[in-house]
């Protein structure tokens, strides 16, 4: 099976359960199941070959401009951390059908995690760090739905903000780093990367990257001090924090780290930073689970510690310690999945998690007990269990490593090790033995075999993997230990190594030390009490709150609702931007020669400058403003035709046309002056902004035409490719249709559902009984003596077909001659248009045959199948094609599958024209209604 398809599986399989749970709870469970048993299958398949350390690999381009291809491979690493995520999710599937309530949508809970789940598998799997990017943020979206599953509950929502917010935030910092990282290698395939670690490692740019890495990490992986937001995450349902806490995105970070470290590790850097945050962490996670009642809390900052751990060890740069971070990465996943069941079975039965609350279950819940104790005991650290196995490596690579003074790091880690063993102590004893509470409302049991079953079964994994280390975990410890490392490893890994080693002894002081600590543990805890300490969640909350403020000050002094002062900082900004890059760069004189203007030119520009100028300051009269910049428009129109343009003369000519027309029925609902809202001095400053914009557009636009480009220009390759690529010699139209299809598809998208949204707008105006009384209200304004002049009547009834006939011409020679779609839906528009002016809006609306949202939904739909066409033949989407025929008594002529999509836009230019000017004439008609008893004629 493809890695791919490994990969994609669990994202399939999130489609069905959703359907399979209107049969029941338990087909729902079941293709979620089965998804993951597939993609485990197919995993699987390829474990010989990856054990032999040949790894699998697939490669398919996808953006090759950008160095993204969708690249997926599996080696020792990746087949480790896959297995842990599809073999510890198919028991949480089968734990979570028993454990959720039958009100729950267990299908909509499945989708989710199967999401979740293949969010992680892409990110062990990518090749690509691109692509992993991709899958990192998926995990905090799909991580968000899960932890926030019981919405109406305030610490869920809360939780899930919180997790979304720290991880989502080192997201956007890895992404940076990322970037930088694959900047200095010269590639983003991270099997490419990591064998560049002498120019990653000797680049200025290293430790920037590093960071903006390890923040991305640290976060996801809960490191000091980002730690504060996992605990909270346990606000999801039992299941969720079972697998989010033993094998998927809390190890993200882990796996991220043990997968950069042949590129990044072996620096002082990357000890100083990694090793001491790991460092923290374990001690830090270790001392408050070791105070906390919750079973949930004791078992969520023990995951915390122990991710600490793990970061400690490949913090230290040795291959020996990235083969403990190996193996403790496995037995943590087994023995902590273990727990968090148990604790969701507790709940279940004693319907409280409070450790306060319970005491004396071993009786009542033998089989839980005892799963519970093997699973305790193996995260204390008790032989002949696996947790033994990897604390006895960590320990031993903590005796070997010196900070500041020899006896430091060992005594740190042997602390850590000894908190583990009192709250893992403390969690099986004051949980299961003593004598039982009278404070529980009923009498607890155990469940049923489908709720123990998975708990049960990673039980015996920790006590096979303990006794029989090497068959079982010696393997894929070796393996992926060595896709860390960059070299073989062959681990060897045994309950005893002798009395040499400083392990044993630093281990029987935490065995020893954790039972007494646990004796003293009333005594401490009355300490821990009446100790002040900062609270994490409160130093967050008022961050964000800070930051909430901040930004809501911000948006209310830039985005307060006036127009002008958007404009005004959004212009100082750009101006900023423009000096900055002016300033910073040599200059040296245009090599072009200027032409020389003529009169008429000199005549044209002048008109055109006091034209904008008088628009500006008699902005207050409105229809004199819209003539004015209908002037404006004319002139541009005549610009491109002087300076050969003219397809864009033909476009400008019938935009300012129609929006003219479309602007003077617009302005009949408003007053006929704008007041003025500005005082002189704030005039004064949009003045001395507008100019020095306008100098500052002038100017560049003047360095751009006296200068030939340094690069080559994708102008001189659409004019070059318009014949030979797209059959056409009118290289404008050949790139809105042809070079530029897609982006043109949206424009014109975006065209219908700006019409549509005009037309939404009245409905909802119409709709309303308040908005009509003030439509009714409007003052009335006095008509000319004839308001159907029968001369402009007769013009535009001669005009209308020679105007549909010239539309019809413009855009059958689009293609090679100045036209188009574009043009001729215009020309359409404006016909029609002085139809309405002339013989008003009830004549000319009774004799159309067409509905405008057709004719919108008509070009859109052409568009579409032009360009599916094209996907059809296996090319690319809007590719045209183009032939030449011969039909007699014609001449050879062109057809071209440019032209289709050209009329899809035909027709939603049309389309979205005559609905605005529909629309608008139904508001008029409120405005200024027909007297009783007449016609319009």
């Amino acid at each position: 099976m493809s890695p791919a398809l490994i990969a994609a599986l669990p994202f399939l399989g999130a489609l069905f359960p959703g359907l399979a749970a209107r049969f029941g709870r338990g087909p729902a469970a079941l293709i979620a199941g089965l998804a993951t048993a597939l993609a485990l299958a197919g995993l699987l398949s390829h474990a010989p070959q990856v054990l032999a350390g040949q790894p699998v690999s697939v490669r398919f381009s996808w953006i090759p401009a950008l160095g993204l291809d969708a690249s997926f491979r599996i080696d020792g690493l990746g087949l480790m951390f896959a297995g842990l995520i599809l073999g510890i999710g198919l028991l949480i599937i089968l734990y979570a059908r028993f454990y959720l309530d039958d009100r729950e949508p267990i299908g909509r809970f499945m989708s989710y995690l199967l999401l979740f789940q293949g969010a992680m598998v892409g990110i062990v799997l990518s090749d690509n760090i691109l692509l992993l990017l991709v899958f990192w943020e998926l995990t905090s979206l799909s991580s968000f739905l899960l932890i926030g599953w019981w919405q109406t509950r305030a610490e869920g929502r809360q939780g899930a903000r919180m997790a979304l917010a720290v991880t989502g935030g080192g997201g956007l910092a890895m992404i940076a780093g990322m970037l930088i990282l694959g900047n200095i290698a010269g590639s983003h395939d991270i099997s490419v990367i990591v064998t560049r670690a002498a120019e990653i490692q000797a680049s200025p740019l290293y430790l920037p990257a590093l960071i903006l890495i390890l923040l991305g990490a640290f976060t996801k992986s809960a490191q000091f001090p980002f730690h504060f937001w996992l605990p909270h995450a346990m606000a999801a349902p039992t299941p969720v924090s079972a697998y989010l806490h033993s094998a998927t995105m809390v190890k993200a970070g882990l796996f991220l780290m043990a997968r950069l470290w042949p590129a990044l590790a072996g620096t002082p850097e990357w000890t100083a930073i990694v090793a001491t945050a790991g460092l923290i962490t374990l001690l830090l996670g270790a001392k408050i689970a070791l105070f906390k009642d919750d079973l949930k809390a004791i078992l969520a900052f023990s995951t915390v510690s122990h991710l600490g751990l793990i970061t400690f060890l490949l913090g230290l740069g040795t291959k020996a310690a990235a083969t403990a971070a190996m193996l403790h990465i496995l037995c943590h996943a087994s023995f902590k999945a273990a727990l968090f069941m148990v604790a969701g079975i507790v709940d279940h039965a004693a319907h409280t998690r409070d450790i306060r609350s319970l005491g004396g279950l071993r009786k009542a819940m033998p089989v839980t007990f005892l799963i519970a104790a093997i699973a305790s005991l193996s995260m204390a650290g008790f032989p002949p269990l696996n947790g033994f196995l990897s604390k006895e490596l960590m320990l031993e690579e903590a005796s070997h490593a010196v900070w500041l003074t020899p006896w430091l790091v060992p005594a740190l880690a042997t602390i850590g090790a000894l908190f583990s063993v009192t709250y893992a102590l403390r969690f099986l004893a004051q949980t299961f033995l003593g004598t039982p509470r009278e404070s529980l409302d009923h009498a607890p049991h155990d469940p049923g075999f489908g709720l123990w079953a998975a708990p049960a079964l990673l039980a015996a994994l920790v006590v096979a993997s303990g006794l029989l280390p090497m068959p079982i975990f010696g393997p894929i410890v070796d393996a992926a230990a060595g896709a860390v490392t960059g070299a073989p490893v062959h681990a060897h890994i045994a309950l005893w190594h002798g009395l040499q080693p400083a392990a044993l002894w630093m281990s029987l002081a935490a065995i020893g030390g954790g039972l007494i600590l646990l004796g003293l543990y009333p005594r401490l805890r009355a300490i821990w009490d009446a100790t002040p300490r900062p609270e994490a969640k409160a130093i967050f909350d008022a961050l964000i709150a800070a930051l909430v403020a901040a930004a809501d000050g911000l948006t209310a002094r830039l985005h307060n609702g006036a127009l002008s002062r958007a404009l005004w900082t959004s212009t100082l900004a750009i101006l900023a931007a423009g000096l900055w890059a002016f300033w910073g760069a040599p200059h040296a004189p245009g090599q072009r020669t200027l032409l020389q203007p003529g009169g008429v030119a000199v005549v044209g520009g002048v008109i055109l400058i006091l034209a904008a100028l008088a628009t500006a300051f008699r902005h207050r009269d409105r229809v004199l403003a819209l003539i004015l910049t209908a002037i404006v428009g004319l002139l541009l129109s005549g610009a491109f035709a002087w300076f050969s343009a003219p397809d864009l003369a033909l476009t400008q000519i019938s935009v300012e046309v129609v929006t003219a027309l479309l602007m003077l029925l617009a302005l009949n609902f408003l007053p006929d002056h704008t007041p003025a809202e500005s005082s002189a001095l704030r005039r004064l400053r949009d003045l001395a902004i507008a100019a020095c914009a306008g100098l500052g557009t002038a100017a560049l636009a003047f360095a751009l035409m006296t200068r030939d480009a340094a690069f080559p220009l994708i102008s001189d390759y659409h004019w070059a490719q318009s014949k030979p690529g797209a059959g056409g010699t009118n290289a404008v139209n050949t790139i809105i249709v042809d070079f530029r299809g897609y982006d043109t598809y949206g424009e014109i998208t975006v065209l219908g559902i700006a019409a549509l949204v005009i037309f939404a707008l009245a409905e909802a105006v119409l709709g309303s009984a308040r908005a009509r009384s003030f439509l009714a209200r409007m003052p009335q304004r006095h008509d000319a003596g004839d308001a159907h002049p029968a001369m402009l009547i007769v013009g535009t009834r001669f005009l209308l077909p020679v105007a549909l006939t010239v539309g019809v011409y413009i855009y059958l020679r689009g293609h090679n001659l100045p036209g188009g779609g574009f043009v001729a839906g215009l020309v359409f528009s404006i016909a029609l248009l002085w139809q309405y002016i002339a013989s008003g809006y009830l004549w000319s609306d009774h004799r159309q045959r067409f509905n405008h949202h057709a004719f919108i939904g008509a070009g859109v739909l052409t568009a579409s199948l032009t360009g599916l066409g094209a996907w059809a033949m296996g090319l690319p989407f809007l590719t045209s094609g183009y032939t030449y025929v011969h039909l007699w008594p014609l001449e050879e002529f062109e057809l071209a599958t440019a032209a289709l999509f050209d009329l899809g836009v035909f027709f939603c230019v049309l389309g979205a024209v005559m609905l605005s000017l529909a629309t608008l004439s139904r508001l008029a008609q409120h405005l200024r209604p027909a007297p009783s008893g007449t016609k319009e004629a």
